[in-house]
Formats: structure tokens, sequence, C-alpha cells
């Protein structure tokens, strides 16, 4: 193979790779921006409270919960807390605009208790998904 081909050759894999490298990048941000949340799995309860939802979404033994408030965009205080039976609760808290979250636990077969709080409204539902 003569120097040009060789070339050639370079010329084309280095842009196919190039290409592809800049699909990696692009794609996740459009996925993302799809996505309401961050919680992977499937959506297994939905609990709305007078001032948001609570969210609960389950994978392979994973159990995910997220606050998304009623209105969203100013700061508020927010709260998602997911513990499974006989384990420490996981919990985020703090002045959030869009939502708590996401708080994930290894939960295996083993109930959970799930609570979300957004200002002054909140919910918490005793050990489900048993």
């Amino acid at each position: 193979m003569d120097r040009g081909a060789i070339r050639r050759r370079l010329a084309v894999g280095l842009a196919v790779l190039a290409a592809s490298g800049l699909i990696a990048v692009a794609a996740p941000t459009q996925a993302q921006a799809a996505a309401p949340t961050r919680c992977e799995g499937r959506k297994v309860k939905t609990f709305p409270f007078s001032t948001g939802t609570l969210y609960v979404y389950k994978k392979r033994g994973h159990v995910c919960a997220i606050v998304l408030p009623r209105h969203s965009g100013r700061q508020q205080t927010m709260k998602v807390s997911v513990q499974a039976f006989r384990a420490k609760p996981v919990t985020d808290e703090g002045l959030y605009t869009r939502r708590a979250g996401p708080v994930t636990v290894h939960a295996g077969q083993r109930c959970v208790w799930v609570k979300g709080r957004v200002g002054s409204g909140s919910v918490s539902k005793g050990w489900i998904l048993c």
C-alpha cells in the first residue's frame, strides 16, 4: 500500500472516530433533557400531596425517590427520604427550585418507607413495595 492510500484510510478513520465522539457526547444531553427525573427503573408509585408530588421508582432491587414541587422556579425547602426495612434512611434535604433527590437504596425484597416534603406540605407512606 502506498503512502497516499494509508493517509486516506487514516483520515477516514479519524473522521469516523470524531463523528462517533460527537454523537456520544450529544446523545446523553438529549436523553437528560427529555427525562424529568434522574431515577432509573420504572415508576411504581406516585403520591401527590398539597404542595408537590413524591415519585417512587424501582429497578433490580433498588428503590429511588424524588419530590417535585407543585410550582417550581422559586427556592423552597424540600426533602425526600427512602428507608429500607431495618436500615437507616437515605435523605436529601435543602433549598431547591426544581426537585429534591434522587435518593436510592438497595432494598432487595424488603419493604421501604418513603417520605416527601415541599414547604409546609408533606407525605409519608409506610412500608410499601413489600
